[in-house]
């Protein structure tokens, strides 16, 4: 039988060879042994038995194969909250938690006061946006769709499990909403914004593991932000805030294109913490659009 100290070096040198992150190592063992890094750090000379030591070479198997480590333990940290994960959705980005930022501060400057917003998660995925923005401010009443039921039912788990208040809808973006004449007041997405060709020089561990259908529109990546614009008319009130994840390449397209069917729209492009376009923020007013292009 192995110590936790020898399990860790044979399976950081074992994900090495196979150019995989050797932290992974550490992160499949703690969810085995079921204890934090810290407690994992102080049982270095502790004998693991041999049941958990063959679950745990089970787990880096799979990992060296590309499996993300996410889907193998069932679960990622996205703004504090454990949130489950499988095959059916896209794992949750730190990039996506500043689009959560983004809604938080973007919310208060253009409906300043203190009256309830309708907000939608479109392509929720996880429900880690809606789940997120439903939990951090009271000022939400959140809706959530996703094409997907599998996802939906991955989203309302977590919903669940967190305590959070999300309606959820199945759907094609906005078309749910359309559909059952629901209005929102603030409307985000992380919409799959990856082109055909950038698919190609992705990691295996995302390309062939993450759902492709959360990744590329199969194309340019841009159109889903076009079919975002010709929808967004028919759910908004007299006033909206959109806020959308983008690639760090597409921040002057989506710019452009809000401008193009929204004229008078304050349109922001942010960047991310490495300093990249990821966000673009859209504050718009019904009376000031283009007709549909």
């Amino acid at each position: 039988m192995k110590t936790v100290f020898e399990a860790l070096k044979w399976a950081s040198s074992y994900l090495i060879e196979a150019g995989r992150d050797q932290n992974a190592a550490e992160i499949l063992l703690t969810d085995q042994l079921n204890i934090d890094r810290s407690k994992l750090l102080a049982s270095f000379h502790d004998v693991i038995s041999e049941s958990d030591f063959l679950k745990f070479k089970k787990s880096v198997e799979l990992h060296r194969q590309g499996v993300p480590v996410q889907y193998i333990t069932g679960k990622e940290s996205f703004y504090g909250r454990e949130f489950s994960v499988n095959e059916h959705v896209l794992i949750p980005r730190p990039e996506t938690e500043e689009v959560v930022e983004a809604v938080l501060s973007e919310a208060e400057r253009v409906f300043p006061g203190t009256e309830r917003l309708k907000a939608v998660d479109v392509g929720t995925g996880s429900g880690a946006i809606a789940v997120t923005l439903a939990l951090e401010s009271p000022r939400f009443s959140v809706t959530a769709t996703d094409i997907s039921e599998q996802a939906l039912s991955t989203a309302r788990h977590n919903a669940c499990r967190l305590g959070a208040k999300v309606d959820f809808i199945g759907g094609d973006l906005l078309e749910p909403l359309i559909k059952q004449n629901k209005k929102a007041d603030v409307i985000v997405s992380n919409p799959p914004y990856i082109s055909e060709e950038d698919m190609r020089t992705l990691s295996d561990v995302v390309r062939l593991h993450e759902p492709a259908g959360a990744l590329t529109d199969g194309a340019d990546g841009l159109q889903f932000y076009k079919r975002f614009m010709k929808e967004i008319p028919f759910v908004i009130g007299d006033k909206a805030l959109v806020v959308f994840e983008i690639g760090w390449t597409q921040g002057s397209a989506v710019r452009d294109m809000f401008h193009r069917f929204f004229p008078d729209a304050d349109v922001q492009v942010k960047k991310d913490l490495n300093g990249k376009d990821r966000i673009v923020c859209a504050a718009i007013e019904k009376g000031r659009m283009s007709p549909a292009q």
